[in-house]
C-alpha cells in the first residue's frame, strides 16, 4: 500500500551503505588492493528509466532542494559505497537518460563542481579519478552477426590505443581482460566500467535463435572478463532492458539485484513528496497557463505519470522524463512512451498469442517477474520490466503480484502503438478508431 509520508532518502539507505566500509588488507600482489576483490550490484530494468533521470531531475529540481530533502545523488554514493563494484540494469530504460554517461561518469572523473550543493558533495571527501571504461550498446542496430563485433572492435581499438594490447588477446573476452588490467596498472587506480543496454543485441534478436545463440556465445565469455579481473575493477554499473542473467551474465555470479529492493525506491524517478516540497510554484504557474485549478492540475500530472511501483510496498514514483517535460511545454503529452516504439514486445506478444485482455489485470509471482531469457514463452516479465507494467498490488498470502499499465500515459500509448497490430487499422487511423471507441463505450 501507498505511504503517505516517507522519510528523507537518509533514511532509507542502510547506515552500512552510507558509512565507509572497512576495506580488506592490501594484497602481496598487488598492493593497492582488497584482498577480496570487487562486489557487483544488478538492478532490474524497472528501475533504470526512471534512475536514469537523475541528471534531468537534478538540472530541474535538486538545484533547488536543500540537503535534508531526499537527495538522490546520495543515494547514488551510497551504493558506491556499499560495494566496491555495483552493476544496475533497468526496465524504464526508454527515459533514455543514461546514469552511466552523464552522473556517475562525472562522479568517477572527481568532477566535483558538477555536485556543488548536493548531499554527494559533502559524503565524498577524495575526489578521485579513476580509469573508465564506457561501453554503449544503444548507438548500433543488431541485424548481423557482424553488428555486435562491429561495435564490439570499436570499444576496445579505442580503449587499446590508450592502454595498449599484447598478440595473444585474439578474442573480445581476452581483449577486455588485458585492457581492464592494463589501465589499473597504468594510472595506479582501479577501473570503473559502465555499460548501457548490455541486452540490447539479444533484445533485438528476439525471434530469430541462430542470431541470439551467436550474440550468447560473445557476451558470456566478454562479461566474463568482469568477474575474472574483479580484483582491478573499482566500480561495474550495467543497464539493460531486461534480465537475461541465464543468458549473458551468468559468468557473473556475484550479481546482486536490488531492482525490488525498497530502500531504493526514490532514486527511481521523482516522488510526489519531492514535486510538491520544490515545484510548488512551477505547480501554480502550469495550472495558471492551462486555465485550470491547481487541484486539477495535480490530479492530472498524476493519472498522467504516477504511478511506478518497483516493490509491492513501495511509494508511487513520477516518470521524470515526462514529468519534466510537462512542465517545460505545459501540456500533458505521451513525452517517453514517443520516445522509442516496443516493437519486439509486440513480436513477443504475438508469436505466443497473449490475449491482451488479461494485460490490465495480469497476476504473477516474483519468480515469474525474474524469469527473463531469451528462449522464455511468457511475454510479461519482458513487459514489466520494460515499465509498461508495473505493481498494482500484492497478495502477501500467495505470494502474488497483480500488475496493470502504471498511468494513462502508458496505457493509451501502449494500446495505441498495438492497434494496427491487432485491427484491420493503419497507424494513422490507430488515433480515431480509439477515440470512436471510447466515445461509443462512454454514450453506452
Amino acid at each position: 500500500a501507498e505511504r503517505s509520508a516517507v522519510p528523507a532518502c537518509e533514511d532509507l539507505i542502510p547506515a552500512f551503505a552510507i558509512s565507509p566500509m572497512a576495506m580488506a588488507e592490501s594484497s602481496a600482489e598487488y598492493p593497492k588492493e582488497p584482498s577480496t576483490g570487487a562486489a557487483y550490484l544488478k538492478v532490474s530494468p524497472i528501475m533504470l528509466t526512471l534512475v536514469l533521470a537523475l541528471e534531468l531531475a537534478a538540472a530541474r529540481i535538486s538545484a533547488k532542494c536543500p540537503l535534508s530533502e531526499a537527495d538522490k545523488p546520495k543515494a547514488v554514493r551510497a551504493s558506491v559505497t556499499m560495494s566496491e563494484v555495483d552493476a544496475k540494469s533497468s526496465p524504464l530504460a526508454a527515459a533514455r537518460f543514461m546514469m552511466p554517461s552523464t552522473t556517475l561518469e562525472a562522479y568517477f572523473q572527481g568532477k566535483k563542481e558538477l555536485f556543488e550543493g548536493l548531499a554527494v558533495e559533502k559524503l565524498e571527501k577524495d575526489w578521485i579519478k579513476y580509469p573508465i571504461l564506457h561501453l554503449d550498446f544503444n548507438i548500433e542496430k543488431y541485424d548481423t552477426s557482424e553488428s555486435l563485433d562491429n561495435i564490439l572492435n570499436y570499444n576496445l581499438e579505442y580503449w587499446e590505443r590508450q592502454y595498449g594490447t599484447r598478440p595473444s588477446e585474439t578474442s573480445f573476452s581476452l581483449r577486455f581482460a588485458g585492457i581492464i588490467q592494463r589501465a589499473c596498472e597504468k594510472t595506479g587506480q582501479r577501473v570503473v566500467i559502465l555499460v548501457d543496454e548490455y541486452d540490447k543485441p539479444i533484445l533485438q534478436a528476439i525471434g530469430n535463435e541462430e542470431l541470439q545463440r551467436q550474440f550468447r556465445d560473445i557476451l558470456q565469455p566478454f562479461y566474463g572478463a568482469l568477474k575474472i579481473k574483479d580484483s582491478y575493477i573499482k566500480f561495474a554499473f550495467l543497464t539493460g532492458v531486461t534480465k537475461f542473467g541465464k543468458v549473458c551474465l551468468s559468468e557473473l555470479n556475484n550479481l546482486d539485484d536490488i531492482s525490488m529492493w525498497n530502500e531504493y525506491v526514490e532514486i527511481c524517478g521523482v516522488s510526489e513528496r519531492e514535486i510538491h516540497n520544490n515545484l510548488e510554484t512551477e505547480l501554480h504557474e502550469f495550472a495558471a497557463a492551462r486555465g485550470i485549478t491547481y487541484d486539477k492540475l495535480c490530479a492530472e500530472l498524476k493519472e498522467c505519470y504516477d504511478g511506478y511501483h518497483f516493490t509491492h510496498n513501495s511509494i508511487g514514483m513520477y516518470n521524470p522524463f515526462s514529468l519534466l517535460n510537462a512542465f517545460k511545454y505545459r501540456e500533458f503529452g505521451s513525452y517517453w512512451f514517443e520516445t522509442g516504439t516496443p516493437t519486439y514486445l509486440v513480436k513477443l506478444l504475438q508469436k505466443h498469442h497473449y490475449d491482451l485482455e488479461r494485460m490490465a489485470h495480469e497476476e504473477t509471482d516474483v519468480q515469474v517477474l525474474n524469469s527473463i531469457d531469451s528462449e522464455s514463452t511468457n511475454p510479461i516479465p519482458v513487459i514489466y520490466q520494460s515499465g509498461y507494467l508495473t505493481i498494482k498490488g500484492y497478495d502477501e498470502e500467495f505470494g502474488m503480484y497483480r500488475l496493470g499499465f502504471p498511468n494513462r500515459e502508458v496505457e493509451e500509448g501502449f494500446i495505441r502503438f498495438l492497434l494496427p497490430f491487432y485491427a484491420n487499422v493503419n497507424k494513422v487511423e490507430s488515433p480515431f478508431e480509439i477515440q470512436k471507441f471510447v466515445r461509443e463505450v462512454r454514450s453506452g
